[in-house]
């Protein structure tokens, strides 16, 4: 992560949220060309997204699988802008934005949020990242010169302005876009662009601090990205390698800046978790190669083991269990894992951590079960990650001859409380929800061109060199 002390890199004053020209997709079928988030999507989804629509936003965050795929991205961006497939807004706004459903409510406001490193106290991860995934998006970022979906953020919004405004907005003005999709939601868009709302909003925000509940990959590249500018802006417009176009001015280089430039600022919802408390789901983990039978005897020297006849029969004595604890199954049979001798957990939990991080399913798992018992590491290469689905961590487990490990959901405040401490939680431990719908608002961080080669003021609203 950058450092925030370094004098080029603005430090916010708080949390602010900045209006932006949004980037829209003009076509009818706004379901056809959305997507959930890229890391949610596999193979076979990106290739049912595609059947969908030829439009749908896959094209631009999972493009192809060879070593042009960011240039891909970039060409297919710049066709759609071309051909008005997506346009821009006239105005800047801040957006408004619905997620409705069976037993869900969520409102937010999509923006530009200030970037600000975890010391500063105003943006918390809660998570640590992974150097791939940053590498990526990092390519696919700068290639493209845009945010194509937002980061989810939390806060405590304690019945502010910005929290009432939301509801005002959502329950007296028709929508700006609307649509269903298959997954059971219904999604709103409204633009705020009443420089007096806009106003309420920031005032309210300042004081306020945020939770990265889903976007840590994302979050770190922006950092990466406003990093890399202001060191080449610094070093001299000859030397840059900084896009053309982007929308920063000599001023803003070296020694920071009163206004910030497109790159000190990234495309995020922002959610008030007191009015609408988040959905926090568990993540799955499957161990190839790694059979039942293998993974409980191993187990028996540890940990208390029960059997269940069935997956319903498990899951339902697994939420019954308080502690670390964990259920196994590759088919037919599952076993429940409870209660691990505490003396062998305290030998391998790792000194210097906070008692509420030690406490986590996640961490018990992460250095004692899969290390110590099962002589594997929770990492890319062993594990793989299955979100939400416990019948689908069965079924891949089947097929890859390993052992399915299900899991409770954290709780929120244990989150917060491990995040609150400058800790992170081990990777892949959370899944808040419901998360942003790729495609209805993106963002870019170059102006646009004008008819006659003419460029526009910046889409984020900054003003234009």
């Amino acid at each position: 992560m950058p450092s925030m002390a370094n004098p080029e890199l603005p430090v916010p004053d708080g949390l602010v949220l900045r209006p932006f020209r949004g980037i829209r997709f003009t076509v009818d079928d706004l379901a056809g060309v959305t997507s959930p988030p890229y890391d949610l999507i596999d193979e076979a989804g990106v290739r049912e997204l595609l059947d969908t629509h030829p439009n749908n936003v896959v094209r631009l965050i999972l493009p192809g699988s060879d070593h042009h795929r960011y240039a891909e991205a970039r060409t297919t961006l710049h066709e759609w802008l071309s051909s008005g497939v997506l346009a821009a807004d006239d105005r800047p706004a801040l957006y408004v934005y619905e997620q409705s459903g069976p037993g869900i409510l969520q409102r937010g406001l999509i923006g530009d949020v200030g970037l600000a490193g975890p010391e500063a106290g105003i943006i918390l991860p809660h998570e640590d990242v992974m150097p791939g995934p940053v590498a990526d998006r990092l390519a696919l970022m700068s290639t493209t010169e845009a945010n194509l979906e937002p980061i989810f953020l939390l806060y405590d919004g304690a019945g502010g302005a910005a929290s009432g405004l939301v509801d005002r907005i959502a329950a007296s003005r028709p929508p700006l876009a609307e649509t269903a999709t298959s997954d059971g939601l219904r999604h709103r868009l409204w633009a705020v662009t009443d420089a007096g709302e806009l106003a309420s909003i920031d005032a309210d925000l300042r004081p306020r601090q945020a939770l990265i509940a889903d976007g840590h990959h994302r979050y770190a590249t922006y950092l990466a990205l406003q990093r890399e500018h202001r060191s080449a802006t610094a070093a001299g417009p000859d030397a840059t390698g900084v896009p053309a176009g982007s929308g920063t001015s000599p001023a803003e280089g070296a020694g920071g800046s009163a206004e910030p430039g497109p790159w000190d600022l990234g495309l995020a919802l922002l959610v008030d978790s007191t009015a609408y408390p988040p959905n926090l789901k568990a993540i799955h983990r499957v161990v190839p190669g790694l059979p039942p039978e293998e993974a409980l005897t191993k187990a028996r020297g540890s940990w208390r083991v029960q059997e269940h006849a069935d997956l319903a029969e498990g899951l339902a004595a697994l939420e019954q269990t308080t502690g670390p604890a964990y259920l196994l199954s590759g088919g037919g049979m599952t076993h429940l894992l409870s209660d691990p001798d505490p003396d062998q957990l305290e030998h391998a939990m790792p000194p210097g951590r906070s008692a509420g991080w030690r406490a986590l399913n996640t961490s018990v798992l992460a250095e004692f079960l899969l290390p110590k018992v099962w002589g594997t590491d929770d990492d890319e290469r062993s594990v793989r990650i299955v979100h939400h689905d416990p019948e689908a961590a069965v079924r891949l487990a089947r097929a890859c001859g390993g052992t399915a490990v299900l899991l409770r959901p954290l709780a929120v405040e244990d989150v917060l409380a491990v995040a609150a401490q400058g800790e992170r939680v081990p990777r892949k431990s959370t899944s808040f929800g419901p998360k942003p719908r790729t495609g209805l608002v993106l963002r870019l961080l170059s102006p646009l061109p004008e008819p006659g080669g003419e460029a526009s003021a910046p889409p984020s609203g900054e003003p234009a060199p």
